[in-house]
């Protein structure tokens, strides 16, 4: 369990932070990006600032985007960024944050496996040969991206075959903090649900994030199943939209959403949802009790955006390395806008040595 000590010469407690603590599971990519231009979107046509699957049409994409633009490969997946962030912000002890998801015995999972590494992350890959490991086009123009995820060996997670395996699911159970995007929900819902309830009913905290509109629209059926273990719900402006729309809820004032979002059931009583809508350069809305409160974000010089990729997944990022310490709710949205503001500087989701966070 967590090390709850009393430093001798002040009575505040302090929190020693453990190795797994926090848990992530969903589908690992290898980012391949690239600034493009608009005839490139509208020739696949993308959106400029999107997530979606990749399909039949998107095939030759993958290879001319690395023939007519100038690629970066990251390490990626909207998870693995997340808690790769949190280490990075945590940096001591190494390997606080676990990784499960799948990837393909090759070239690309051999350097999602030296990522992850690096990072300090213990990420526990189930590889298999059927697939390749996955991949994802991040289509740049401006400050805008459009994510286009082949997910090949991602969509390969078995529940039976890893999640399930003793050794794998000690590392589960040693976690208090579980992070799961919700882009795996097209993956493994039976996995999702393992983990969600094991949360539920140790009182452990459970986050999940919206991912994408495609999510909300057409994985609704999976993403409320899950729903009522959710302790912590993330999601950007155009997700919480999409959200409501589905769900009727007659409203698009996003301080509304968030609050008929965080009153959906719940199985665990004993913690109130909080839901968190982060917008861009607007402020960020979280739930406190009955009320919504609103955050403003770090400013930024547009002249200092490289890259807004890993945005959304910095922030949870940094949200996570706080509150795998017990810090409070405001103290974790600081982290997630500092963990942003910094990524958006660097091109995919990449970061400095050490991070500069009070």
């Amino acid at each position: 369990q967590i090390l709850r000590i009393f430093a001798s010469d002040r009575q505040n407690i302090q929190l020693v932070l453990y190795q797994n603590a926090l848990f992530g599971m969903g589908n690992p990519l290898l980012d391949i990006c690239a600034v493009v231009d608009k005839d490139f979107l509208d020739k696949y046509g993308l959106k400029t600032n999107d997530q979606i699957l990749a399909e039949e049409k998107h095939k030759e994409m993958f290879e001319e985007i690395v023939k007519k633009f100038k690629v970066e490969y990251h390490a990626g997946g909207a998870t693995q960024n997340s808690v790769k962030v949190a280490q990075w912000m945590i940096q001591e002890p190494h390997k606080v944050a676990t990784f499960f998801g799948c990837i393909g015995k090759d070239k690309f999972g051999k350097i999602l496996k030296e990522k992850a590494e690096e990072a300090h992350v213990e990420a526990h890959y189930y590889e298999q040969s059927e697939e390749p490991t996955g991949t994802c086009a991040a289509c740049i123009t401006g400050d805008n991206r459009s994510l286009v995820a082949n997910l090949a060996a991602a969509n390969c997670y078995k529940k039976e075959k890893h999640l399930d395996l003793e050794e794998n699911w000690k590392l589960v159970e040693k976690a208090q903090v579980y992070y799961i995007a919700g882009f795996f929900l097209t993956v493994s819902l039976e996995s999702i649900l393992k983990v969600a309830k094991h949360a539920s009913e140790n009182n452990k905290i459970f986050c999940l994030n919206l991912s994408a509109p495609f999510i909300c629209e057409f994985f609704k059926e999976a993403l409320m199943k899950v729903m009522p273990y959710v302790d912590i719900l993330f999601g950007n402006e155009t997700e919480a939209a999409t959200f409501a729309q589905e769900r009727g809820f007659e409203t698009e004032d996003i301080e509304e959403i968030a609050k008929k979002a965080q009153s959906l059931p719940k199985e665990n009583k004993k913690r109130q949802r909080i839901v968190v809508f982060t917008q861009g350069k607007e402020g960020t809305v979280m739930t406190k009790g009955d009320k919504v409160e609103t955050f403003p974000v770090l400013k930024i010089d547009q002249s200092e955006i490289v890259d807004t990729t890993g945005a959304g997944d910095a922030f949870v990022g940094g949200f996570l390395s706080q509150l795998v310490q017990d810090k409070t709710f405001e103290q974790c949205i600081r982290a997630g806008h500092y963990a942003a503001n910094v990524i958006i500087r660097h091109a995919g989701c990449t970061f400095p040595e050490k991070p500069d966070f009070h």
